[in-house]
């Protein structure tokens, strides 16, 4: 294993002495393996080098001059803008995902790639994927398959619909499951066309979230019962509840929610207003009418603040865009961070609208430490979003960079499963194990090997 990880520490973190297969793509699954991982497990990227990594490690493309290339969210996925000589170690929305994980290659497609497989499945405790519903099962690699090798292997998977019902086949990613739950209309504007509505995937985030939840609580049950079970997990599901107030509108009430842009039902002002300086802004919701005083105060009581159509919260809701028009005029002579200061002296809700830069600078976040510096072989040294929590008696850490692709394969082949050098010779040979994909690989498909 990498001379790196400090394993006193992992030694101390909840979940350590746990070992988990990771078979998951794009970013629900990733999330939910990356929480794991954090939280002390062993978690074991399980990678297939014969294969073009969509949605996982970037998009495979084959460029004029023949060479294999991934480009990961464009150029701007990549450190500089730049692919470099390995840019399936590179790619960003991999990176944020991959920390604390080790990397293994096998061509599970093949018998001999499918017997390594399992060979770990019987050492390990959980198998985490997130592939379309059904692809494990014609791997060999279903719950039925892998419980005959360890009876009591926890499994968890995560389809986009879940592994039952009409639509379980069907294949979608967040942003489609987002339209279906109806996260994607509620989020627009009332004046705009629903498509002109951005991408945030949190189906993925929150999809995410669930499975290590999920997944923690099934360890617990195996350790007061000695049983392992399979975890169905549809991501749609996770992301409903969430949308609590249109969901309870509609049950109780019959009523369908629209899109309501940056507004707010009983809050006016409610919106983002602009402040000096390129593209700032700051967001401002008044709920009362002893904010809407503070307001005023703050605004030096302007002779408008005094008119009937503003002078108490149902006339300023019915009367919001003459009311926006006011305050956007006072808020361009402010910079944010002043005005926000300001406004939260008169005890208004108010705060900059930020954006990434703000967010690496920002004084709480920098001073809980939230960020991390890590190194990385072929990223060089940045910062990374650190762990999600943070517990006084088993504090984590960003222990391991992002794993590179097999990195780990001599620990996992040689120390787990007891492959002696000549066997690994071999299978490095056919192509299971190395570091690089198969030159031959086809865009988005499979090497062409004899």
């Amino acid at each position: 294993m990498n001379e790196s990880q400090p394993l006193e520490r992992m030694s101390q973190l909840p979940l350590a002495g746990i070992r988990v297969m990771d078979m998951t793509v794009v970013w629900a699954g990733t999330f939910t393996t990356m929480m794991l991982a954090d939280m002390g497990a062993e978690v074991i990227r399980v990678e297939n080098n014969m294969f073009a990594p969509y949605g996982t490690r970037g998009i495979m493309v084959r460029p004029s001059d023949s060479l294999l290339e991934t480009r990961g969210m464009a150029t701007a996925g990549y450190p500089d803008r730049k692919a470099g000589g390995r840019p399936f170690n590179r790619a960003a929305m991999f990176n944020v995902h991959a920390r604390n994980k080790l990397s293994m290659t096998v061509d599970y497609m093949q018998p001999k790639g499918l017997d390594v497989l399992k060979r770990l499945v019987a050492i390990s405790d959980v198998f985490v994927e997130n592939n379309a519903y059904g692809t494990v099962d014609k791997l060999g690699l279903g719950y039925q398959d892998l419980s005959q090798v360890k009876p009591d292997i926890i499994m968890i998977s995560m389809p986009g619909f879940g592994c039952s019902g009409p639509h379980a086949s069907r294949i979608a990613l967040g942003r489609h499951l987002e339209c279906i739950a109806g996260h994607t209309l509620l989020r627009g504007y009332p004046d705009a066309d629903p498509t002109w509505t951005t991408e945030v995937y949190h189906c993925d985030a929150a999809a995410g979230a669930m499975g290590a939840f999920a997944v923690m609580a099934a360890l617990l049950y195996r350790q007061r019962t000695g049983k392992g079970q399979f975890i169905d997990l549809a991501q749609i599901e996770t992301v409903i509840p969430q949308l609590g107030e249109a969901i309870m509108d509609y049950t109780m009430n019959g009523r369908v929610q629209g899109p309501m842009g940056n507004r707010h039902p009983t809050a006016a002002p409610c919106g983002l207003y602009p402040c000096k300086g390129e593209n700032r802004w700051i967001a401002i919701t008044v709920f009362t009418d002893e904010e809407w005083q503070g307001l005023c105060r703050a605004m030096g009581n302007p002779s408008w603040t005094n008119e009937g159509k503003f002078s108490d919260g149902l006339n300023r809701v019915n009367n919001q865009d003459e009311l926006d028009g006011h305050i956007a005029e006072w808020t361009r002579q402010h910079v944010d961070y002043e005005l926000m200061r300001l406004l939260q002296g008169y005890r208004v809700p108010a705060g900059p609208v930020m954006d990434e830069r703000d967010c690496y600078s920002d004084p709480h976040i920098r001073d809980r430490s939230f960020f991390e510096e890590v190194t990385h072989v072929d990223c060089g040294t940045h910062l990374y979003p650190g762990v999600l929590w943070k517990m006084s008696g088993t504090p984590g850490s960003i222990r391991l960079p992002p794993c590179r692709l097999g990195e780990h394969n001599e620990y996992v082949y040689k120390e787990l499963l007891g492959i002696s050098d000549l066997e690994y010779a071999e299978l490095e040979h056919e192509g299971h194990i190395g570091m690089d994909y198969h030159p031959s690989i086809t865009v988005h498909g499979r090497a062409n090997v004899e």
